[in-house]
């Protein structure tokens, strides 16, 4: 086993989760772009690796009863779908795990393995946490096949579904946060002015490349303050910044627009300086300029080529127009079941020469058509 095993994804197998039925062995490349009409399954591919995170943190439970119960995890529910199965793999490491539903509505673990060669690493079941994380915790005393426990958890808790759809008045990115909130930046970029602030302190020529593309979208914006405040025992930061010309006057985080609030964290998360090895976004593109959107792609395609995994789900044929076919994988609805096809460019050679991916997505030519049933 290599001193640094990957933690990048290589293929993933969902079956009988939400509308996934059956989707085994997908490949994962370096872009992927899920294209699809409303309830076609994107979202639900999205939500797969929000319950790994679950999964790993030992919060499966909290992730199942806050979002309803067991049964509306199972597709089309209990009667049909008697459990969720799982096959992720990374290099020659695996997480493999089902997962049935209790009386209680509680997704219980059946089963779940590490398989490494011929090692399985069988950790059993009936349980409703994963033991992934306390093996982790053992890695002290461990041989070289059991070390593949902290290898697997420690790929999969890196692995970041970033959600900014929450810029309301009232969002967490507008509000105060705790400074030392900064070793991560928070999934719904509740903790960006924190993070923006270690950046500055500690990764200087980041945080300069991180202001000038957001000034690319928003030229009004010299500066972020980002002063910290005593409030109790702690100090708090929040994302006040300057505008070019008025130095003298802090304007505050509910000034910014909506798609302007977006684009900061956007782009915070795809330039820090250690990126998630797989770093996922649901519909990024809702409320951005045509023109934050190109540069949007650009940095997630810059990124994919500097060895970070991008999962896209859009419903933008701008954001398509960006990318390369074998990029995109549309999701269509049929028979109740969400399927997953990664476009090739051969077949459709001949139509590029006079049309953009998202026309050809707009004129039902590579599938993911809203008729989807």
């Amino acid at each position: 086993m290599d001193e640094a095993p990957p933690t990048k994804l290589s293929s993933l197998t969902i079956q009988g989760f939400r509308s996934i039925r059956d989707l085994k062995g997908f490949a994962v490349r370096p872009m992927n772009v899920l294209v699809g009409a409303n309830g076609s399954g994107k979202s639900n591919f999205v939500e797969f690796f929000r319950m790994l995170r679950a999964l790993c943190n030992e919060g499966l439970q909290r992730f199942v009863i806050g979002r309803g119960g067991a049964d509306g995890f199972l597709f089309n529910g209990p009667k049909v779908t008697p459990r969720i199965r799982g096959d992720v793999q990374f290099g020659e490491n695996r997480y493999q795990f089902t997962l049935a539903p209790t009386a209680s509505g509680e997704l219980m673990i059946e089963s779940e393995s590490v398989p490494y060669g011929l090692h399985r690493n069988d950790m059993g079941g009936g349980r409703l946490e994963s033991l992934l994380k306390d093996r982790m915790k053992k890695r002290a005393s461990w041989n070289q096949p059991d070390k593949v426990y902290f290898y697997v958890w420690r790929a999969m808790i890196q692995w970041v579904v970033y959600h900014f759809h929450d810029t309301s008045l009232l969002a967490a990115a507008r509000r105060e946060c705790p400074v030392e909130h900064h070793r991560e930046l928070g999934e719904d970029a509740g903790n960006i002015a924190a993070f923006l602030l270690h950046l500055r302190e500690n990764h200087a020529a980041t945080y300069r490349r991180i202001r000038d593309v957001i000034q690319g979208v928003a030229p009004y914006i010299e500066d972020f303050l980002l002063e910290p405040r005593r409030r109790g025992d702690g100090d708090f930061v929040k994302l006040e910044w300057n505008q070019r010309g008025v130095p003298s006057f802090p304007f505050q985080p509910y000034h910014l627009s909506d798609g302007t609030l977006r684009f900061i964290c956007l782009a915070t998360a795809v330039l820090q300086p250690k990126p998630p090895p797989v770093l996922i976004l649901d519909e990024p593109e809702l409320g951005l300029h045509p023109y934050a959107l190109d540069l949007l792609v650009d940095l997630l395609r810059d990124a994919s080529r500097r060895g970070v995994q991008v999962i896209v789900s859009t419903q933008s044929p701008a954001f398509l127009n960006r990318c390369d076919p074998e990029d995109i994988v549309t999701v269509d609805r049929e028979g109740g079941a969400s399927v997953f096809r990664r476009l090739e460019e051969e077949p459709l050679a001949a139509w590029l020469e006079d049309y953009t991916l998202g026309e050809l997505w707009q004129k039902n030519v590579i599938g993911a058509d809203l008729n989807h049933e």
